[in-house]
């Protein structure tokens, strides 16, 4: 084959491959393309608000809108899990929604990134992290406080007014810790030339509370009151009434007659609970720990057959290596009512 033969086919092949790889290329952006907008249809079907989030949103507002504050009465949940680091489950933490406004009872590491996630998969404004105006702690245990600081300083400076936080002996103290933690980015941001529309937007309000009614507000009523979290004293469960629902909350407790009380009728009672099943794999030690703080399945059964709430949400729940689901199984066996294990994200 002389070279001008040569030439001309190793030329056509050249041009061959270019178009191969020129389609290629082509399928590969329209599946990108159609990756995007799958993704894009799957927040739409999620509920995001109102159209696809891009990226970061500085939210501002005034206050609740008339939209906002004629919805129903919904609770959020931002972390359905325990201090066991879980790549699923945020850490203890569930969100009141009442006329706008959003309440928070415990905040475990990752429940105000979930609160960002909620806002928009739910389409609640209050759930932004600088328009929470509210926290309710059942107890200072860290997997129901670690987000407290993300909490309270997430966009500080354009806060409407500070975080109120309400819970246990030692909450002043640890508030105190929080500001002399974050004094430093307090300092920077308002001894520059950034722009802090407001400057005291970082102040909690601490309030260390007992049993009974511990706020009150537009037909909003939240009583607190003691539970049996072994050792740790005090320790609160939370029943919180509005117009249109009951809803009890137990905190960190072992079988509590108070909570059953307190639970009896409620439209949602929300519990911790410990697998049998997989509490029986553990140490004696470990065994009398559990039992002594925290309430098993069949003692959650016996409660709900008490207490009769119309659902019972099971959170905070320690599996020990069982089946997440055989949890509500054993509940179920003794306590014939709906039973649902939460899910970050869930929504009631």
């Amino acid at each position: 084959m002389n070279m001008r033969i040569f030439a001309h086919h190793w030329t056509k092949f050249i041009l061959a491959c270019c178009i191969v790889q020129l389609g290629a290329c082509s399928a590969s952006t329209a599946n990108l393309q159609n990756s995007n907008a799958g993704n894009n249809a799957a927040e739409q079907i999620n509920g995001a608000n109102p159209s696809v989030v891009t990226g970061a949103r500085n939210e501002l507002r005034n206050g609740p809108v008339t939209e906002d504050i004629s919805r129903p009465t919904q609770i959020v949940v931002l972390g359905s899990g325990t201090p066991i680091p879980d790549a699923k489950r945020a850490s203890a933490s569930l969100a009141l929604i009442y006329k706008g406004e959003a309440y928070l009872f415990d905040v475990g590491a990752g429940a105000i990134r979930n609160a960002t996630k909620a806002r928009y998969r739910h389409d609640i404004p209050a759930l932004y992290p600088s328009q929470i105006c509210c926290v309710f702690l059942t107890h200072l245990h860290s997997d129901h406080t670690m987000d407290l600081v993300e909490l309270a300083y997430t966009m500080w400076w354009r806060r409407r007014d500070g975080l109120l936080a309400f819970g246990p002996d030692g909450l002043a103290g640890m508030t105190r810790a929080l500001a002399q933690f974050m004094a430093p980015d307090v300092s920077l941001r308002t001894g520059g030339n950034q722009p802090t529309p407001n400057p005291l937007g970082y102040r909690v309000s601490a309030t260390e509370i007992s049993e009974g009614i511990v706020f009150e507000k537009d037909g909003l009523i939240i009583e607190a009151f003691d539970v049996n979290h072994g050792h740790v004293k005090p320790a609160y469960g939370y029943k919180i009434t509005t117009p249109d629902k009951v809803i009890v909350i137990s905190g960190d407790t072992a079988y509590s007659e108070i909570l059953a009380q307190k639970a009896v009728g409620a439209d949602i009672l929300f519990h911790e609970v410990v697998s049998e099943a997989g509490l029986g794999g553990r140490s004696i030690f470990w065994q009398n720990y559990h039992n002594s703080a925290h309430t098993t399945s069949s003692n959650l059964a016996k409660l709900a057959r008490s207490a009769k709430p119309a659902k019972l949400v099971l959170y905070h729940g320690l599996h020990f290596g069982a089946p997440e689901q055989q949890v509500v199984e054993e509940v179920q066996a003794i306590w014939d009512g709906e039973v649902i294990l939460a899910n970050d994200l869930d929504i009631f």
